[in-house]
């Protein structure tokens, strides 16, 4: 896996035979997309299907990490339904893996629980995975919460 943040980066990664990931982080926060890439999330959505596109050709697979995923401290939008929309986004593009991204470890059992049980149904050929940032006193009951909603790929 190599964790990309623009379409230069995917070239470069499809180069080398070992890379069979590309990881690409997009956020669901027009703050955090600022600062973590220097893109807005439009130039991130069209600079994904162009990453797509080469991943299908070079026979990659694309892991589209999708930041602020459980809510962000911007005071952006966030809201259940607007996951949903992002990753209908990311099935008309036929990605075929999503990680629904705890970027600041503000998730709880609960909205894991809730989000993977509404996602992983309404998408059942995405794997749907979960990059969740936590503690070691929160971990295990964080990992419990997603597991036990149906999520099988945890980072």
């Amino acid at each position: 896996l190599a964790i990309i943040a623009n379409v230069r980066g995917a070239n470069d990664a499809s180069q080398f035979d070992e890379i069979t990931y590309f990881g690409y982080p997009l956020s669901l926060s027009e703050t955090f997309q600022q600062r973590n890439t220097n893109r807005s999330i439009d130039d991130a959505l069209n600079d994904l299907a162009e990453i797509q596109e080469l991943a299908e050709d070079t026979e990659k697979t694309l892991v589209v990490y999708l930041s602020m995923g459980f809510g962000n401290p911007y005071g952006d939008t966030y809201e259940m339904d607007y996951v949903h929309e992002f990753v209908d986004r990311f099935d008309q593009m036929e990605v075929s893996v999503t990680s629904l991204a705890d970027t600041i470890g503000i998730s709880y059992p609960t909205n894991i629980s809730t989000l993977f049980e509404t996602i992983i149904p309404k998408f059942p050929h995405i794997e749907v995975g979960g990059h969740l940032h936590t503690t070691p006193e929160t971990a295990g009951e964080k990992i419990e919460a997603a597991y036990q909603s149906g999520c099988r790929r945890i980072d």
